[in-house]
């Protein structure tokens, strides 16, 4: 920790992820995103990188869970008929998604009812665990986030999920600017497209805190850290 100006600055790891003021957001983890049986997998988008980052995380969700950090699970929404959908945000659909849809009309996807909406299996929120809908990238925009970090004390958020180079990078922006700090796990992020991830960490590394599950679990609980060290070099 330093002092600038009368105001204490968090600057270790161990005093940014304190669990007793930290909360662990988990972006997107929903089944037409990053499962084979969803949109994206249906329509042939390369998920490696998901499949890669899937375990980390969930392992990282589980240490927060022990250690009784803030878990809160932003779960992405687009309503029928396009009713959440603007025309500006149909046209950045468009682009965002342009060889994915190949020429088709705006990608349809994590609409409420449909098996696409909801979590994949490891990432199935348990009694007592926070969700916040969003309708835009960021998971403040327009939704109940601020508030129930307000209302529980939370000064860092530790962000995973995916894409990186949208939801996840909007999400860390809003909550920067909503006064937190921001740590990415480097190695639970993922996106389908490599190139646009490397770009957004090569940007989130020079305004954000990054670090690994495994050395954020070593401060949530110790005697996990290594394990997952473990766990990565056996991949």
């Amino acid at each position: 920790m330093i002092n600038v100006d009368g105001k204490a600055v968090y600057t270790e790891l161990v005093e940014l992820v304190d669990a007793a003021h930290t909360a662990l957001l988990l972006v997107d983890m929903q089944r037409d995103f990053i499962d084979p049986d969803g949109l994206f997998g249906g329509l042939g988008v390369d998920l490696t990188m998901y499949e890669r980052s899937r375990p980390r995380l969930a392992h990282l969700l589980a240490e927060a869970r022990q250690a009784g950090a803030l878990v809160i699970h932003v779960q992405n929404t687009a309503l029928p008929d396009r009713m959440s959908d603007s025309s500006a945000q149909i046209r950045f659909n468009l682009r965002m998604h342009e060889n994915a849809r190949r020429e088709g009309p705006p990608l349809r996807y994590t609409v409420p009812g449909t098996p696409g909406y909801e979590f994949v299996d490891e990432f199935r929120p348990i009694a007592g665990e926070l969700v916040v809908n969003k309708y835009r990238s960021s998971a403040f925009w327009g939704t109940n986030m601020e508030m129930l970090l307000r209302s529980n004390g939370v000064e860092t958020v530790v962000i995973g999920g995916c894409t990186t180079e949208g939801c996840v990078e909007s999400t860390a922006r809003d909550a920067m600017f909503n006064d937190h700090y921001v740590v990415i796990a480097s190695d639970c992020v993922a996106s389908d497209d490599p190139a646009q991830h490397d770009a957004s960490m090569l940007l989130m590394r020079h305004r954000f805190d990054l670090a690994t599950a495994a050395e954020i679990a070593a401060v949530w609980v110790p005697s996990t850290g290594a394990r997952l060290d473990a766990d990565e070099s056996e991949e």
